[in-house]
């Protein structure tokens, strides 16, 4: 039965969805068509739990994360929905418990943390942020930043799925060789699958497209980026905790790495006193592989239409 406004109904008025993240204009839009929409990005603690009891859904991105603790206060949630791809932020075993359904968009951030990946490989091969930043410091030094094509090198990639195997594809328009590692794939059009140790020692360029689990979770410690190629480069767009961070800045420090791009880390913002903030031969940025235009509003849009559905 409809609700107030032609929403969606429970009985005693429309139902409440709480938006705790930023969310695009284009999702909060189709919400509010059909629900009371509670929009209040950067909520958290008792504020966030108060407003947790009063609503039928939560939609979030990566900044909340929902605790067993939270969903004891969250009576009448139905459903959480996640605009992305990985809901390791979602105590899931507590939410199957407490009955609610947690929903997310598997397929909208891949082109963006695809062409991301792609970026941060260019701007280590091309020392760009080094050269960029000196140039503005009145400097012109063209040796000094003398850098390497990746037509003809071996990329490594960590995780074959949707964004991994995208990925895949574009590294080979650029003329690489791909190898990959994946146990669960079996085979792929442009990557060959390898086991992870051949292809940490053969990688020019390693990329990790792996969720973050119990199993991926310290995936690459001091013995894996030890293995990999004197001179070699590292890529993290997938999520922070799945590779070493003090690993990868000692072995940066020592000549063994000749570069580390990361946008994700295992605590997000890292802390000043971060290993990777006083790394040289670094590029980082906050999170950004999702963070496009187009990306953002097929997130907000698919994540709201499914949360719809789900009340």
């Amino acid at each position: 039965p409809a609700g107030r406004g032609g929403g969606l109904g429970r009985g005693d008025g429309e139902m409440k969805v709480l938006v705790s993240d930023r969310l695009h204009e284009a999702g909060l839009a189709l919400l509010r068509r059909e629900a009371e929409v509670d929009y209040r990005p950067g909520l958290h603690g008792e504020e966030f739990r108060r407003a947790l009891s009063g609503a039928d859904a939560l939609i979030i991105r990566s900044g909340t994360r929902v605790t067993a603790e939270d969903l004891a206060f969250a009576r009448r949630l139905r459903v959480i929905g996640r605009a992305g791809v990985g809901v390791n932020n979602v105590d899931l075993e507590a939410a199957t418990e407490a009955g609610v359904l947690v929903v997310n968009v598997p397929d909208a951030n891949t082109i963006s943390a695809a062409e991301h990946t792609l970026a941060l490989m260019l701007a280590l091969a091309r020392n760009i942020p080094a050269a960029d930043a000196d140039l503005r410091r009145g400097g012109w030094d063209r040796r000094a930043f003398t850098g390497v094509e990746l037509r003809g090198k071996i990329l490594g990639i960590i995780g074959l799925g949707r964004i991994g195997g995208t990925v895949a594809r574009l590294a080979a328009s650029f003329g690489m060789k791909v190898l990959a590692h994946d146990p669960y794939v079996s085979s792929h059009p442009t990557a060959e699958l390898v086991e992870l140790d051949r292809l940490l020692k053969e990688a020019d360029f390693v990329t990790v497209h792996c969720p973050l689990n119990a199993q991926t979770r310290g995936l690459l410690g001091r013995r894996e980026v030890a293995l990999m190629k004197r001179g070699s480069y590292l890529i993290n767009v997938a999520r922070g905790g799945i590779v070493d961070e003090a690993a990868l800045a000692e072995s940066l420090r020592a000549g063994h790495l000749a570069g580390v791009a990361a946008d994700v880390f295992s605590t997000e913002p890292p802390p000043p006193d971060h290993p990777l903030l006083r790394a040289p031969r670094t590029v980082l940025t906050p999170h950004l592989g999702a963070s496009t235009e187009e990306a953002l509003r097929r997130n907000a849009v698919v994540v709201a239409e499914q949360v719809l559905a789900v009340l």
